[in-house]
Parts: C-alpha cells; sequence; structure tokens
C-alpha cells in the first residue's frame, strides 16, 4: 500500500492535511487579558442560558409554548457557544493554533447548523408570538404540545441540513493555497479561501443559500409583526396594547442582534473582506449576542423574573 505523506508538493503547491487557527496570535501581549474576558463572559451566558432553561422546567406557570421555545433557545444558544469558546479559550491559553481538518468540518457543521436553528426558531417565536395575539381564542389548539414538538424538530432538522449541505460545499476538495486560517474558529469564508478548486462558484452557492436562511426567515418574523402590529392598533386602551407587545420587546432586541451580525457576515457576495473586522464582529456574534439572550429574557421579562423569584424562595424554605 501506497503510503501518502502528510504534505507533499504538487505544481509548486502543498496539499494542506492540518490548519493554523491564526486568531489574536497578532495580538500576544493581550493573551492573557483576553482570555480572562472572554472566559468570565462565557461563565456569565452558561449560567444565565442554564438558569433560564431550570427556571422553565422547574415553574409549572412557564409550561407554554413561548416559555418552551425559550428554553430551546436558551439549550441552542450554550450548545452553540461550545463549539467555538472552548477551543478559543484553549488556543489563547496554550498557543496551539493546530487544528484537523475533520476537526475544523465538524466545528463548521455543528457551527453553521446551530446558527441555522437559531434563525428558524427565532421565527418559530415570531409565528408563536403572531398567533398569542392575533387569534388568542385558538391559541391552545393551533399551538398544542405536538405541533410545537414537531415545529421545534422541524427547526432543527432544516438547520442542519442547511449546515451539512454548505459544509459539503466547503470541503468537496482539497486545500493547498496555504493552511493559515485568517479566525479564531473555522468560519466559511477563511476557510473557502484555502481551496485548491476554484471558490468562486461555490461562493455563489453558499451566499443563496445563506440568502434563503437569513433574509427568508428575517422577511417572516417582520410578516408575522406585521398583523402583530395590525392587531396591536385595534386595541382600544394602550394599557392593553403595552402588555401585549410586552412579550414581543425581547424576541425583537435578540432578532434585530442576530440577523444584524448574520448580515454582516454572510450576506456577502464575495468572501473578501477585512480579516480583523470579520473577527471583531465575530467575537460579537459568538461572545457579546449569546451574553446578550438570558439578560434580555431574564430582566425585561416580568414572568421569568417572578418565577426565578418563587424559586429561590422555595430553596430557601427548604435549605431552612
Amino acid at each position: 500500500m501506497e503510503v501518502v505523506p502528510e504534505k507533499q508538493q504538487e505544481n509548486a503547491t502543498w496539499l494542506v492535511t492540518e490548519f493554523l487557527l491564526v486568531g489574536f496570535s497578532n495580538l500576544p501581549d493581550l493573551r492573557t487579558t483576553l482570555f480572562a474576558l472572554f472566559f468570565l463572559t462565557y461563565l456569565v451566558t452558561l449560567s444565565g442560558n442554564v438558569t433560564i432553561i431550570t427556571v422553565i422546567h422547574a415553574d409549572r406557570t412557564l409550561h407554554t409554548p413561548m416559555y418552551r421555545f425559550l428554553a430551546a433557545l436558551s439549550l441552542s444558544e450554550t450548545c452553540y457557544t461550545l463549539v467555538t469558546i472552548p477551543n478559543m479559550l484553549a488556543r489563547l491559553w496554550m498557543e496551539n493554533q493546530a487544528i484537523s481538518i475533520s476537526g475544523c468540518r465538524a466545528q463548521m457543521f455543528f457551527f453553521l447548523g446551530l446558527g441555522c436553528s437559531h434563525c428558524f426558531l427565532l421565527t418559530l417565536m415570531g409565528y408563536d408570538r403572531y398567533v398569542a395575539i392575533c387569534h388568542p381564542l385558538r391559541y391552545s389548539v393551533i399551538m398544542r404540545p405536538t405541533v410545537c414538538l414537531c415545529l421545534g424538530a422541524l427547526v432543527f432538522c432544516s438547520g442542519f441540513s442547511v449546515a451539512s449541505i454548505e459544509t459539503s460545499l466547503i470541503f468537496s476538495s482539497r486545500f493547498c493555497r496555504s493552511n493559515r486560517v485568517e479566525h479564531f474558529f473555522c468560519d466559511i469564508a477563511p476557510v473557502l479561501k484555502l481551496s485548491c478548486a476554484e471558490s468562486a462558484s461555490k461562493a455563489l452557492a453558499i451566499f443563496f443559500l445563506s440568502i434563503l436562511v437569513v433574509l427568508i426567515s428575517f422577511l417572516l418574523i417582520l410578516l408575522s409583526y406585521a398583523f402583530i402590529v395590525a392587531a396591536l392598533l385595534r386595541i382600544p386602551s394602550a394599557a392593553g396594547r403595552s402588555k401585549a407587545f410586552s412579550t414581543c420587546a425581547a424576541h425583537l432586541t435578540v432578532v434585530i442582534v442576530h440577523f444584524g451580525c448574520a448580515s454582516i457576515i454572510y450576506l456577502r457576495p464575495e468572501s473578501g473582506g477585512n480579516p480583523d473586522q470579520d473577527r471583531l464582529v465575530a467575537v460579537f456574534y459568538t461572545v457579546v449576542t449569546p451574553l446578550l439572550n438570558p439578560v434580555v429574557y431574564t430582566l425585561r421579562n416580568k414572568e421569568v423574573r417572578l418565577a426565578l423569584r418563587r424559586i429561590l424562595a422555595r430553596s430557601h424554605v427548604i435549605l431552612k
């Protein structure tokens, strides 16, 4: 059996068997500070999401579709951060920049799968608010548990199906231009640049697929809120309108931040861009945005805050 060397020279190019994640290697003096900052942020994010999941599971008053979808969103956020942040922290701490191609492919698959699922889940949450406000008498029938379970399964199956297509497109050919990935994790654009084959057609296919995921999801959310606003305008009292819309405020905040970042990174026809700017935006949507979600949903949601107080009060009584 012929043994294929790890690297072989072919037409003055090197076939790559592993990547080097550049990450923050251009900021050696800030490694310790960045590690401490990202680590503390990650701990707060994990704590916030775990708290939301625990509160919703423990308090029966929150066993409604709206809060079950919120628990699914928190679980998705937790897995989403697990894909990138621990790896980034390890590389900041140990200065080991290498990652195998199979490891890079797995990281990209789960990152894209959870990211797409996140878009679809936010769309589903918008639909849930539309049914609750526009069809309140039929809400329990339309959003019954079996329907919610099927919709939730469809969200994640669709998200990972899109991720499978995009990942297969990117890793369908070998890499030979360089082994340096100008990022702190395996994202689409910096990996696609290293492909031996002509990547323009792949970039265009991925661009249009990203358009389908991001733009269609966002338009469906806008459609839901168009119907919601129309329904709210028919409510005679300002207090009634405010109470009805208050359940949407946190969701809208998360939608704006999530889709804003996704649009900046993925809705570009060219895979160029400034690597330093891309890394800065990536830090925002992989580190800051997951922190923002539990903060928004706990501080702006009265029912979650009350449920948390009830659980803490019960725990205090039991400990006594």
